[in-house]
């Protein structure tokens, strides 16, 4: 079931412009989700305004704190402002000590930790220092968090790549305050990265909703999306799709209606 937060004109290339929807109609869509269906695990994308961020707030407590995965949307993969800056400071203070699991990026990481401390952070330049990051964040009040390096590719010793021909490997961190684990993926150069953040959290989700723990949740999905992008196929002039089908079989029509010969 969805909360629907906001409506956005957009193609590949950018985000056009943006509806809200008000924000105790978004608190009454999720009321009725959870009272007439029942709710495994929340996952949060763009919550558009501080506002709307309180009243998830509020629905999360009131139907006893379920799992969470938060995906603090912030800004597009075209580079669209998706979040106004004094929304992040409500969304620390009211929905990241409700979260299960949080899944900034890296511009996301660095804009959380600017605005809870009012201190500006340096680019990270090595692995060492996204993990430094990812427990820096994890301090903000989720249970864990999953620091995605999607923004920096690695070379095979783990450093900022300073030639396109030196990125290898791309390394996501998952904290809980007490152990880290790294994920590690191939670099893909593409422009088929559209909504990646939004496709990992929402796998994770379903991995939680299938019982799996967070680390198994969290590795599945970073494989499902590894592979909905290496098997993607370029839609638009911008960043395009990944292919998020590319786990379902495909059958012939003939087959799934029955009338095979």
């Amino acid at each position: 079931m969805t909360a629907t937060t906001a409506l956005t004109a957009q193609d590949t290339k950018g985000v056009y412009g943006i509806h809200y929807v008000p924000s105790e109609f978004v608190k009454q869509q999720m009321d009725l989700c959870f009272d007439d269906i029942g709710v495994d695990v929340v996952k949060t994308g763009m919550l558009a305004s501080a506002s709307t961020i309180r009243k998830v707030a509020e629905a999360l407590e009131a139907h006893g704190r379920p799992l969470s995965v938060v995906d603090p949307v912030m800004v597009s993969t075209s580079g669209s402002q998706l979040l106004p800056l004094a929304a992040v400071k409500v969304l620390c203070e009211h929905l990241l000590p409700l979260t299960t699991v949080l899944t900034p990026n890296i511009p996301e990481a660095q804009l959380l930790l600017k605005v809870s401390t009012e201190k500006d952070f340096s680019e990270p330049q090595s692995l060492d220092d996204l993990i430094d990051m990812a427990k820096q964040v994890q301090t903000l009040g989720s249970k864990w968090v999953l620091l995605k390096g999607g923004h920096l590719p690695l070379t095979k010793a783990h450093v900022v790549s300073k030639d396109t021909d030196e990125m290898a490997v791309i390394v996501d961190i998952l904290y809980d305050g007490t152990r880290i684990s790294l994920i590690e993926s191939e670099y893909i150069e593409t422009q088929s990265t559209h909504g990646t953040g939004c496709s990992l959290a929402s796998a994770i989700a379903c991995g939680l909703a299938l019982s799996h723990d967070v680390p198994t949740a969290v590795k599945i999905a970073c494989q499902y999306v590894e592979k909905g992008i290496r098997t993607a196929v370029l839609i638009g002039k911008g960043n395009g799709p990944i292919n998020h089908f590319h786990t379902m079989p495909v059958l012939p029509l003939r087959s799934v209606l029955g009338l095979e010969d």
